[in-house]
């Protein structure tokens, strides 16, 4: 019964936090991304395969990103220090308004390092 219990308050926790990442407003995101389109793309649709598109993903899973660039749990140093210029709102802006367009995304083909 213990272990219900702890697991269905671990459910709710991770229910909790992710629905903090998944708030953001698109329009403020649209004013902040000037950086990551460099990269990323102005539709976050990057035309070069060593950048990941952005359009289309999930808000939650960007913020999720951001979030792990920021403290380290993800391992890019350009990346980490993009981050670490943002605050939680930031993150979440700017994830709401990839997440909010039009992907271009239709597998991987060409889009893994090494694919053909």
């Amino acid at each position: 019964m213990n272990r219900s219990i702890s697991l269905l308050v671990a459910g709710v926790a991770l229910a909790v936090s992710v629905q903090a990442f998944a708030a953001g407003d698109i329009e403020k995101g649209k004013a902040k991304v000037a950086t990551c389109v460099a990269c990323h793309g102005q539709d976050g649709n990057s035309v070069d395969p060593q950048y990941p598109r952005l359009a289309g993903q999930y808000a939650d899973y960007l913020a999720m990103a951001l979030h792990e660039y920021k403290d380290g749990r993800r391992g890019n140093a350009i990346m980490k220090g993009f981050a670490a210029q943002l605050s939680d709102e930031d993150i979440n802006d700017v994830s709401a308004y990839f997440g909010s367009l039009p992907t271009k995304l239709d597998d991987l083909h060409n889009h893994i390092q090494g694919a053909q």
